[in-house]
């Protein structure tokens, strides 16, 4: 039984007992840690089922399903923290998504798969253009928290809002001509990356109603989690000693993104570096592409605005996490040395947003 499929039942067991450790007021710490580690399983599921109904239903409408469900975890919780309020943990929690998955995601892919094999191959140019994308995308949020961070004036979240609005308009429409550019314009590219994953799971012919089903009750049972984990974020946290900055850079993103993490390892462990980097950068590029757009519309829909204004410490860590994962992964090879390159600048970061001062 593989790590992945062992998660995804060993830690089920935590889906009762986080919701008896709500009804029965166990103490926030207990309901935190119970339904974060529920949370865990389910989005390995959510992945997994996702995964089958592409094979089934082919390229294009699998794609697409991969594009919309494949950072469905962290959008969900991302939600149920927006409409609870907690506006700083959510931007926190984007700038955590894309870094923990440039540096940390792939950081162990490329280290694991380097363990077993000294040099492993992908494709360049789609980590150019994924490593472009990804560029492009940080500079588009970028420029609101420079808005943010150079006005003098106390008027200046009236301009930053329209201006995230703005902006969140035009990285839906870019995301929206890259799943034209991968899915029909230049699918050949991304093709290799997918191949032997198809035909692993294609070797025992997915039921479609069923995974549907798995599906479904993954996303609802995603949804309720998260809504007992973001209930209880704060206190149990600030119990800790831990700030929400860190908490939304650092553990909320370690909670979503449990199944992406586990992918890119166990593909590249296969010798498939290409679905592995794509993983990895695909899943950085939903979330500065579609995932805070989304929350930047519904926040404002909602009642809760939310805009693309960061401080100046996660620009940093962003442009940082982007340069070095672009410039490790020019040349198209990896080895266990750049793994560890990316972890420890991952550490460093997450140290540093540790450190400071709240």
């Amino acid at each position: 039984m593989g790590v992945k499929r062992f998660l995804s039942i060993a830690l089920l067991v935590f889906v009762p007992i986080s919701i008896a450790a709500e009804a029965l007021h166990w103490g926030s710490l207990a309901v935190f840690v119970t339904s974060a580690l529920a949370i865990v399983p389910l989005a390995i599921w959510l992945s997994t089922a996702t995964e089958e109904v592409a094979v089934v239903t082919g390229p294009t409408v699998g794609g697409l399903l991969n594009a919309v469900f494949g950072n469905a975890t962290e959008l969900i919780i991302a939600l149920a923290a927006l409409q609870a309020g907690l506006i700083d943990i959510v931007k926190a929690s984007i700038t955590g998504t894309i870094i923990s998955n440039l540096l940390l995601a792939m950081g162990l892919a490329m280290f694991c798969g380097g363990l077993r094999y000294k040099e492993q191959t992908f494709q360049p140019m789609v980590a150019r253009v994924n490593g472009s994308l990804m560029t492009l995308a940080v500079i588009a949020i970028l420029l609101p928290s420079l808005v943010l961070n150079s006005a003098p004036g106390p008027a200046e979240p009236l301009g930053v809002a329209e201006l995230s609005v703005f902006v969140a308009g035009v990285l839906i429409l870019v995301y929206g001509l890259t799943l034209l550019f991968s899915l029909r314009t230049h699918s050949y590219l991304y093709e290799v990356s997918v191949v032997d994953l198809e035909e692993e799971v294609a070797a025992h012919k997915p039921n479609l109603w069923l995974w549907l089903g798995v599906l479904a009750v993954a996303t609802v049972g995603v949804a309720y989690e998260s809504e007992i984990f973001v209930g209880v974020v704060e206190e149990a946290t600030s119990g800790l000693g831990l700030s929400p900055l860190f908490t939304g850079v650092i553990l909320l993103p370690l909670v979503g993104g449990a199944a992406e993490y586990v992918t890119a390892v166990g593909v590249a462990m296969k010798n498939n570096m290409d679905l592995s980097v794509s993983v990895a950068m695909g899943s950085s590029l939903l979330v500065a592409l579609l995932v805070a757009p989304l929350l930047v519309l519904v926040g404002q829909a909602i009642g809760q605005p939310m805009d693309l204004g960061f401080n100046l410490f996660d620009m940093v860590a962003v442009a940082v996490a982007v340069v070095i994962a672009n410039l490790i992964s020019l040349d198209g090879n990896s080895n266990w040395l750049e793994g560890v390159m990316l972890l420890a600048t991952y550490s460093i970061l997450g140290a540093a947003f540790y450190f400071q001062p709240v």
